[in-house]
Parts: structure tokens; C-alpha cells; sequence
């Protein structure tokens, strides 16, 4: 794939970039080497300063930056604008707790003693320089939810991110300069996929962190896995929406279509199985197709646009072919369904889609539908509910709406997921461990978790 900004909204190329060569990233990797060494001694209050600056720019230039994404991936302009809000707003979140998160931890009384030592310590240290390979339908959150922590932590960055969205990359080296970081802190990386594999296998490198895709996930942590580096891998998801007899309908449909919806409907923990229980599939299936028909599907620039352009027309070709191989298996469509060929929205845009009577034999079943598409379930009781709800290969997070606390806790004790979230939507907030279980990866992201990921977890001893 190219490195450039194509226009999703038309198709048109606007720029590209030429990979760095061998020369240009044997200079970057000595940088990030090099300027580990000093970083990693910087004291916590000066690497909040430096993290509080430059969430303070990206605040100021939160609609040019806003502008930028959604050019180069489709997103609607009000949601770029939020995400850029969301970043900063990490940022100095962990600017705020991370001294306080990887602070000296000391063992019970009891365990010292038993140990022989007068005193022990378990230090959080930094590894060194950290590969990021992200991907483009978040461009900014995914990068900030890795490089806030792991400059708190001591760190330094490099960035791979996705080949379609070079701008944002370039974007994010820049901010991280402006703001007065050292040079080498955080490089972005312009180079294709075929180079990763090197850059894993080179010593300077510590560890790794990938959100996107299953294969690859396995790609890099089959790289990872022979050099005997730590990954944290954030891939697929395909989230239930679990809706049992004593939810409020209203909302819970309401909510449906967001979750469905968001991001253009490319997003890993976005809702795309609804499984509903048999008493009440009627009344929100009514509800929630009448929601997703409302929605405006058109020009991401313009405000009141809810669904914009997918990132390409390869995605929109394969979501395409998941929803024609359940139309040809037998799926009922109830909203949707095809391509929309509109002379004003010459891009790759796919109208939101509701696909009923789901089956285990079609491929939407077991796939991730990376687009505005939905599947409806039809579920006759708690026990089904859960069983078609881990009937997946992932298991990222999952949305339960149920007043009834004893189903509360059976979800949350059943439910196969990273997240059980009841009464309303999955949503990622710097506070709170974000990852999955089975093909959806492994570590967390956010939160405490997230930023020892990659800390070397040290135990200091002091004899008597």
C-alpha cells in the first residue's frame, strides 16, 4: 500500500510520501536509543510539564487536526474534533497520575521478614524504545492511549502508523516537538508493513504494542515471541449488545444505533451483534431500524453528517461481501443492504444496514463487519443470550441492558470479553484497563495497567 492521503470521501489523492530508506531509519533508531539514556532519568514533574504542553496545543489546533482526520479516513468532522478532545484530555490524566501509579510499592511487613531483608521494594523502571504499529480509524486516540503512558513512563516512542493516514502520523511527531520534548522521544516512522518485521528484530528495540488487525497481530507477535520481546496486542472485536425484558427500550435502541454506528461503524469495540431477548425483539428491532434509517448518511465535513465515507473501497468491497453472503444464506434485510450510488457521494460509502435471522453458517456471523452493519439475534432467554454471545472468536467488550442485578451478575461472570459494559455503551476512558481475551489480543491498554505494561517490573532487596 502506498503512503498517502486519499480523500475517502471521493477517492481523490492528495499526497504521498516516499518510505525512509535503511540510511534514515538507522538514524532514527540511534536517536531513540541515545535519547532513552538521558529521558529515562527526566523527574516525573518535568515529564508532566512537557505532557500538559502538549495537550494544551492539540487543544488549540483541535479543528486543524480535526480537518486532517477526517480527510484522510472519513470520519464525521464533529467526531474528529472529539477525539482530539479526548486525547488531551489522557494526556493530562496521566501527566496528573502516572508518578503516583509507578510509585516505589513495598510488601507487607510479614512477607519481609519472612524473606530475611530489612527492606524490599518493587520499583517500575522504563525499558527503552517502544514500537507502535497502529492503525487509521482512530488515528489520534490510538497513538495517545500508547505514547501518554510510555513517556510518563520514561520511555521513548517510534510510530508506525497505518500507510493511508500519513499526515496524522507526521502530525503527532510534530506536536510532541513543539511542545519541547527532546528530539527522539517520539519519531514517527514512514515505512510500509513489509519493514516492521526488521525494525522488531532489532536490539534497540524493547517491545511492541499493535492494535489492528488479526493477522496482523499474529505477525507481529510471532516476530515479537522469537526475539523474546513484550507485545500488548488490541485486535478484532465483534461486541455483543445484549438486551434482556427489563431494559428501557427507548434508550437501549437509542444507545444501539450510536454503538452501531460510531466512527462510521469502524471501530473494534463498536456493538455489532444485538442480541435480543424473544419478549422484546419486536418492539427494539422496530425501534432500533427505525433509528439507523434516520440517520444522515453524506459529506463528513458538513456538521450534521452521522455517517460518513468508509476509510477505503477495499473496506467497503469486503463489508460488502459479508453482507451479500448473508443475503444469499438466508438473512433478512431490514434496512440497507447496498451500496449507495448517489452522484453527490462519489466516495466509499455504505449505508447503515440491520441483517436479521443470523445463522452460524454465514461469515458475518463469525466475521468482523468493519462498517455500519448490524445483526440482529433473537435470544429465549438469559442462557441463550450468553451462548451466542461468546459464539465468537473475539472477545473485546460486551453491552448488557438489564435492570434485573441477578443477570447482572451472571453476565459479568459469563460474558467472554475484556469489558462488561450494562446500561450503556463500551467507551474508552483513560482511567480504566482497555483490552481483550481470546483473538482479540492480550495486555491492557489505559489506566494503571496500561502504563506498566512496559516497565520493567523491578524487586529491590535490602538485606538485614
Amino acid at each position: 500500500m502506498p503512503i498517502a492521503t486519499v480523500n475517502p470521501a471521493n477517492g481523490e489523492t492528495l499526497k504521498t510520501y516516499e518510505a525512509m530508506g535503511e540510511e534514515e531509519l538507522e538514524r532514527r533508531l540511534q536517536l531513540a536509543e541515545a535519547t532513552f539514556r538521558t529521558y529515562r532519568t527526566t523527574p516525573f514533574a518535568e515529564r508532566a510539564r512537557l505532557m500538559n504542553k502538549a495537550a494544551g496545543l492539540l487543544d488549540e489546533i483541535q479543528q486543524d487536526i480535526g480537518r486532517v482526520m477526517t480527510t484522510e479516513m472519513g470520519k464525521p468532522i464533529k467526531q474528529a474534533r472529539a477525539e482530539a478532545a479526548k486525547c488531551a484530555k489522557a494526556m493530562r490524566w496521566y501527566a496528573d497520575h502516572a508518578e503516583e501509579l509507578l510509585a516505589d510499592e513495598e510488601p507487607a511487613e510479614f512477607d519481609v521478614k519472612d524473606s530475611g531483608a530489612s527492606r524490599v521494594l518493587v520499583r517500575y523502571r522504563p525499558l527503552g524504545p517502544v514500537l507502535a504499529v497502529m492503525p487509521w480509524n482512530f488515528p489520534l486516540w490510538q497513538v495517545i492511549r500508547f505514547a501518554a503512558p510510555a513517556l510518563m513512563a520514561g520511555n521513548v516512542g517510534l510510530l508506525k502508523h497505518a500507510s493511508n493516514v500519513p499526515q496524522t502520523a507526521l502530525f503527532l511527531e510534530d506536536l510532541f516537538h513543539q511542545a519541547g520534548y527532546p528530539e527522539g522521544c517520539f519519531q514517527t516512522l514512514l515505512i510500509g508493513s513489509g519493514a516492521v518485521d526488521d525494525i522488531l528484530r532489532d536490539e534497540r528495540v524493547k517491545a511492541a504494542t499493535l492494535t489492528g488487525s488479526e493477522p496482523a497481530g499474529r505477525a507481529v507477535a510471532s516476530t515479537s515471541g522469537d526475539m523474546v520481546k513484550k507485545t500488548v496486542l488490541e485486535l478484532g472485536g465483534s461486541d455483543p449488545y445484549v438486551v434482556m425484558p427489563s431494559a428501557d427500550l427507548d434508550r437501549a435502541a437509542q444507545i444501539a444505533v450510536i454503538a452501531r454506528v460510531q466512527n462510521n461503524g469502524q471501530s473494534c469495540i463498536a456493538a455489532k451483534r444485538f442480541i435480543v431477548h424473544t419478549d422484546v425483539y419486536d418492539a427494539f428491532a422496530e425501534r432500533f431500524v427505525e433509528g439507523m434509517k434516520a440517520l444522515k448518511v453524506g459529506d463528513p465535513m458538513e456538521e450534521d453528517t452521522d455517517v460518513g465515507p468508509l476509510a477505503s473501497e477495499q473496506g467497503r468491497d469486503d463489508l460488502e461481501e459479508l453482507v451479500d453472503d448473508a443475503r444469499r444464506s438466508g438473512a433478512e434485510v431490514l434496512c440497507g443492504g447496498h451500496r449507495l450510488r448517489r452522484p453527490e457521494l462519489p466516495g466509499w460509502y455504505y449505508p447503515p444496514t440491520v441483517l436479521a435471522g443470523i445463522t452460524r453458517e454465514m461469515r458475518i456471523h463469525r466475521e468482523e463487519a468493519f462498517g455500519p452493519v448490524a445483526t440482529l439475534y433473537r435470544a429465549s432467554g438469559l442462557d441463550e443470550a450468553v451462548l451466542i454471545a461468546n459464539d465468537s472468536p473475539f472477545g473485546l467488550s460486551s453491552n448488557v441492558w438489564t435492570r434485573d442485578e441477578a443477570e447482572v451478575d451472571r453476565f459479568v461472570r459469563d460474558l467472554e470479553a475484556g469489558a462488561v459494559y450494562v446500561n450503556g455503551m463500551t467507551a474508552s476512558h483513560p482511567a480504566f484497563p482497555f483490552g481483550g481475551v481470546k483473538r482479540s489480543g492480550y495486555g491492557r491498554e489505559l489506566s494503571g495497567h496500561g502504563i506498566r505494561e512496559f516497565c520493567n517490573i523491578t524487586t529491590v532487596w535490602h538485606g538485614a
